[in-house]
């Protein structure tokens, strides 16, 4: 059975197209799927990120100066397929297969000219762990994703990514500076608070790495993510909140 294909927030035709995937919203509504009725389209709901929707048209208009020029690609035009992946890893999956296949026919129902190019390369998402989703399964095909924003320094192993490339630093350099920054301060004894996600995970265990070699003890790691239920996130501020009565240096959060 066959599902609803998930139509881009923005797209233009073109003899090549760049896919984009951005979290334009915080959310993506629950859908139950019984496997005995067509599949719905996700949708996205929560708060409206304004800097992601930034991030979605500064990728526009680059194509569309591309295009402008006629002396950077004389007779090429390219074209754009831009979706909202919801900061969800489903919708970040479901993007990832949309942009390899290309568009079904019921998107080009009312337009007479022929199918847009596919889609030659990525730029997308601003988080790692939808990233990390992505660039699995556009790797498979050969596919480049390049992200703007996603840091963690796992997506430098080109045998699991091997078609993964950013225009930010890892996270590793990041956690070995900030490792150094508590030692120059001389906080040796901290507690630590990260994210409970890829970026949040891998660069804790970056910073730890560097800390520990350092001499820094750490009293304590908690972490938690935004989705989770009131009552863990009460506990993990109730832990800092110790902290700060205790005799620590620093607390840190990644």
């Amino acid at each position: 059975m066959q599902g609803t294909p998930l139509l881009p927030a923005f797209s233009m035709d073109g003899d090549f197209v760049i896919g984009g995937a951005f979290f334009i919203h915080y959310k993506m509504q629950t859908v139950i799927n019984n496997y005995t009725t067509k599949p719905e389209v996700p949708t996205c709901t929560g708060s409206f990120d304004a800097r992601e929707l930034r991030f979605s048209h500064t990728m526009i208009f680059a194509i569309e100066e591309i295009n402008n020029n006629t002396e950077l690609l004389p007779g090429i035009r390219l074209g754009y397929q831009i979706y909202d992946t919801c900061a969800s890893v489903p919708v970040a999956v479901h993007v990832a297969f949309q942009l390899l296949n290309g568009q079904d026919t019921v998107f080009y129902k009312d337009n007479n000219c022929s199918r847009s190019g596919m889609v030659i390369a990525a730029v997308g998402d601003s988080g790692s762990t939808p990233s990390i989703s992505i660039s699995r399964i556009m790797g498979s095909f050969n596919t480049p994703l390049v992200s703007h924003f996603a840091t963690c320094a796992c997506l430098s192993d080109k045998q699991e990514y091997p078609t993964f490339f950013r225009t930010i630093p890892s996270d590793h350099y990041q956690a070995d500076a900030l490792a150094r920054l508590v030692k120059y301060f001389g906080w040796t004894w901290i507690g630590a608070v990260h994210s409970d996600s890829d970026y949040g995970n891998n660069g804790m265990a970056s910073f730890l790495k560097t800390a520990t070699s350092e001499g820094i003890c750490v009293e304590y790691i908690e972490s938690f993510y935004r989705t989770d239920p009131e009552s863990k996130i009460r506990r993990v501020a109730d832990v800092i909140r110790r902290c700060l009565h205790l005799d620590y240096s620093f607390c840190f959060m990644f």
